[in-house]
């Protein structure tokens, strides 16, 4: 997902594997996730993508100061989605703090681990284990 103030901006998904970099889009205050060869689209990613940063995360805390967690892996997803108008997109922390995507640091580098799954509607029902067909024995005749 991407937060609300990037629905001008081209995005396309994450990809497992993948390092990104964090950044202000141009034309907005929103900083978020991009690759470094398309500085300009931005990476959404659904919630429960694990990341990796390079690095103990750093982020704004909107004052003058930069604050630091001891955390290099986190969790991508959403808080606070019963206030409109605001930033949801958030990393939790393994202690479960969270900070805001748009607080990060710019030039941050996380790579993507791993995706979470989508379950996607059944085409078929699934049939009872003994509602399945078995081979016949072989005989030795």
């Amino acid at each position: 997902m991407c937060d609300y103030s990037l629905h001008a901006i081209e995005t396309r998904p994450a990809t497992v594997g993948e390092t990104l970099i964090t950044t202000t889009f141009r034309g907005t205050s929103t900083r978020g996730f991009a690759s470094e060869s398309e500085p300009n689209v931005a990476v959404c990613m659904l919630p429960g993508t694990e990341l990796a940063f390079t690095e103990n995360v750093k982020y704004d805390n909107r004052w003058i100061w930069t604050r630091e967690v001891d955390f290099r892996v986190g969790k991508f997803g959403q808080i606070d989605r019963h206030v409109p108008d605001r930033h949801h997109d958030a990393i939790e922390f393994p202690d479960g703090s969270h900070v805001l995507v748009t607080l990060l640091c710019e030039g941050q580098r996380a790579t993507v681990l791993q995706l979470p799954v989508v379950q996607q509607p059944a085409t078929e029902q699934a049939r009872p284990a003994a509602a399945t067909p078995t081979a016949a024995p072989l005989s030795a005749a």
